[in-house]
């Protein structure tokens, strides 16, 4: 499928305030945040969102951008101005001009990983919510269940193409490739981790495996899985002690901080641990790999037993093993909630070490508080292969880390918004309460992951520590990208409320 080829079925479709289909496009994934855009534009080729953008520009019009709408913050929930809509741009292809898989903003994960395993057999390292758009998964550097196998999402991207607005207001496309002489380079670079939303509109992203030179594409992506391994082990929540939980959550830290070299036999799998609140009844650490991949099955026993160590209490023990695609694709798989159950809140962080005592005493405290019901806690496998890349190489900044965390609410009643918030701040808070209540690049910590934004990481009731929130999701890459965005969005005309700032 060739550029050339692609026939719009419409677009754009501009949806203002007194049309019937208004109401249904004001939301995402997080009910929490509700747009009121003067109109939504509804795209379905690059020269729309050209045309779109130059006038909003003109116009005097904010421009916000959503691809699958899974953001936790509400950055593109403005008030006024316009609403690019992403989601109908969702074609994948193999273009063999740049011999690379063309991906549009729109599509999903779930999409994308049907076209690619029909159609070649191939797959990329990208995460398991199948509802997520690759818009800014991608740019905020994506990884997934095969990540320590193969990598971050960003490290098989190629070329990206970018609507930006000049100086002068005149809006434009732009390919940035990872050529060494591409002029347009830095603006490829910040798209591998420097987040959504910064620097112009991402409409098409290439991808293609580092080092990757054949004619043929079904050799340009790592081949995709045939079967996928799953494995639970639960522990019932009433039967912890505090000095269970804790051991159980050590020994998961210290697993990974032993077994996440990159091309270790553990690296070839993925691995979990999964705490609801005390009241949710039940502990859950997962593990998943290749079913193809030698001992399968032994990796993640072994993986069980080293957890399970000292713990005290019995764990119960399953796999199963499902096609591919139905692992990868299925409807909804990973996203929290239902139809009515949509408010969120998640807080994040990068882990080098396993936690320490006093944090470890912090999490047994706010999953047993009561009041603190719909605290959700995750801790889930990072490193491998990811950890081969050099730090400025992209502008994924966090490449010798092992476990990102995650600390979620889910719930469904705008009136429990300031208890569930509060309840989660508070229990963020107090994990990192020795670093000024944020994970601050360290021994242990490596500040957290843009595409799990955290406004509060900018606010100083809950960040005490000194460190700025752009040094918390971009380290030292900070400056540079604030550079890309001065040549490439010089107006801000791309900004929310944890934005690249310019210099």
């Amino acid at each position: 499928m060739s550029e050339l080829a692609r026939v719009p079925d419409f677009g754009p479709a501009v949806i203002e305030a007194d049309d019937p289909r208004y109401e249904s496009m004001l939301r995402g994934a997080n009910h929490r945040f509700v747009a009121k855009p003067d109109r939504v534009c509804v795209v379905t080729t690059t020269e729309q969102v050209v045309r779109v953008v130059g006038e909003a520009v003109a116009g005097g019009l904010r421009v916000t951008v959503r691809s699958g709408g899974h953001g936790y913050e509400g950055f593109t929930a403005a008030e006024g101005g316009v609403l690019l809509d992403m989601s109908e741009m969702a074609s994948v292809y193999f273009d063999a001009h740049r011999a690379a898989f063309a991906i549009e903003p729109g599509a999903t994960l779930g999409h994308v990983y049907r076209v690619l395993f029909k159609g070649w057999n191939v797959t990329i390292p990208g995460g398991e919510c199948t509802e997520v758009g690759v818009g800014g998964h991608f740019a905020g550097g994506g990884y997934g269940p095969l990540s320590r196998r193969l990598g971050a999402v960003v490290d098989y991207l190629v070329a990206v193409e970018v609507v930006v607005v000049d100086a002068d207001g005149t809006a434009r496309a732009v390919v940035a490739t990872n050529e060494p002489d591409d002029p347009h380079r830095d603006l490829w670079w910040a798209h591998t981790g420097g987040g959504g939303g910064n620097f112009g509109v991402v409409t098409r992203y290439w991808v293609r495996a580092p080092g990757a030179t054949s004619t043929d594409p079904a050799e340009l992506l790592p081949k995709a899985p045939s079967r996928w391994r799953i494995g639970y082990c639960m522990w019932p929540w009433a039967e912890m002690t505090e000095e269970s939980f804790t051991t159980l959550l050590r020994n998961v830290g210290t697993w990974f901080e032993e077994n996440s070299a990159p091309g270790s036999r553990h690296a070839q799998h993925s691995a979990s641990f999964y705490a609801s609140h005390r009241s949710g009844g039940a502990l859950l650490v997962q593990a998943m790999v290749d079913d193809d991949v030698p001992d399968a099955a032994a990796l993640l026993d072994e993986y069980f037993d080293a957890v399970s160590e000292g713990v005290g209490v019995a764990g119960t023990r399953t796999q199963s093993v499902k096609p591919w695609l139905f692992f990868a694709a299925y409807p909804n798989w990973g996203d929290p909630g239902t139809p009515d159950v949509r408010r969120a809140k998640l807080k994040a962080a990068y882990l080098r070490k396993g936690y320490t005592d006093p944090q470890l005493a912090a999490v047994w405290e706010h999953l047993t508080r009561e009041g603190s019901e719909h605290n959700q806690f995750i801790l889930i496998g990072y490193g491998g292969q990811v950890n081969t890349v050099a730090p400025d190489a992209t502008a994924t900044a966090q490449r010798d880390s092992v476990l990102k965390a995650a600390f979620m609410s889910v719930w469904g009643d705008e009136a429990d918004d300031h208890d569930r918030i509060g309840r989660l701040r508070e229990f963020y808070r107090d994990v990192y309460a020795e670093t000024g209540g944020v994970p601050v690049p360290g021994e242990h910590s490596d500040g957290s992951y843009i595409n799990y934004p955290d406004i509060d990481l900018a606010d100083p009731e809950w960040n005490t520590s000194g460190v700025p929130w752009s040094t918390l999701y971009y380290k030292d890459n900070y400056p540079r990208l604030q550079q890309v965005k001065a040549k490439y969005d010089p107006r801000d005309v791309f900004h929310h409320g944890l934005s690249v700032e310019l210099p």
